[in-house]
């Protein structure tokens, strides 16, 4: 019998401050992994790299569910984690790490933030539609978005492009599939998806005919403990319980400042100039999330 502490809903300001702690950790967390990845692929293969990641991060959390008396994941649930963990890991990671082999952090990072909007469209086709604020939020992050992109030189080749233009989308219908199925709760779902997802990168991996650096680089080794760490234990967990407690467009809302936080990275840790378009689209991706979690519907109670 399980023992998970689901039965009586958290009190309002506990769980706005849940919100708040999983919004900061998608936000910050994943806006540096960009970076991380970047460094990661200088000397490991982009989907050996992520199936290390994954499967470790799944096997710890299922661990520690377990530990604290969560019920393992029922048979049904397993399957449902499994299209969820290929397109997060294999479509929604997998392939920017590809992509990073041949691009920038801030381009693929770029390229990502229209997410939300593949998003909208899936959430739009199962019933569930965002508030007029949260489409209007969606527009403004996207202008912004426009505005780096077009201020950034895409020095990506067109294979690179179409694959970090197919990497949102697969992110997309994994997050709404991820409502829409029978999914374990807390860690035990989070870590069911981490192992599959991992495992299905591993075997993309050998498909793909990728093999493990006799030597790897210390700062590669470094950049990858940080993805397992904080990527995927702290922020894939975090946007787990978003994907659960959260309207879509605030889910997803980390898709506008990931980019404006890559970006800033860039030009922190590689003196990348700081330009004119970087400085206009910042204070709009900030009202952009403003405008998106601020949108967010109350539920209508049901008869």
């Amino acid at each position: 019998m399980s023992t998970s502490p689901i039965a009586a809903p958290a009190p309002p300001a506990a769980r706005s401050s849940r919100l708040l702690l999983a919004l900061a950790a998608v936000y910050v967390i994943w806006g540096s992994t960009y970076l991380a990845m970047r460094v990661v692929v200088e000397t490991m293969p982009p989907l050996g790299m992520g199936a290390a990641r994954f499967t470790v991060a799944g096997a710890i959390l299922l661990a520690v569910a377990r530990a604290t008396g969560t019920a393992w994941p029922t048979r049904r649930q397993w399957l449902a984690a499994l299209p969820v963990g290929a397109l997060l890991c294999v479509g929604g990671n997998g392939l920017v790490a590809i992509a990073e082999t041949q691009v920038s952090s801030g381009i693929a990072a770029l390229l990502c933030a229209t997410m939300p909007l593949w998003m909208a469209v899936f959430a739009t086709a199962t019933g569930e539609r965002p508030s007029g604020r949260e489409w209007l939020g969606i527009g403004v992050g996207l202008a912004g978005v426009a505005i780096l992109v077009g201020g950034a030189e895409l020095a990506a080749t067109p294979g690179a492009a179409v694959i970090l233009c197919a990497s949102p989308l697969c992110w997309a219908l994994g997050s709404v599939l991820s409502k829409r199925l029978t999914l374990a709760s807390g860690l035990a779902g989070a870590g069911s998806q981490m192992l599959l997802g991992g495992l299905c990168l591993l075997v993309t991996a050998a498909l793909r005919g990728e093999s493990w650096p006799a030597h790897a680089s210390a700062r590669s080794l470094g950049a990858l403990a940080y993805l397992l760490v904080a990527g995927s234990l702290i922020g894939f967990t975090a946007y787990a319980w978003l994907l659960k407690h959260a309207r879509p467009a605030v889910a997803t809302s980390y898709a506008f400042v990931n980019p404006v936080l890559a970006v800033m990275l860039g030009v922190l840790l590689y003196d990348e100039p700081l330009t004119r378009p970087t400085l206009i689209a910042a204070p709009l991706v900030i009202v952009a999330v403003a405008l998106v979690i601020g949108g967010r519907r109350a539920p209508t109670a049901k008869a």
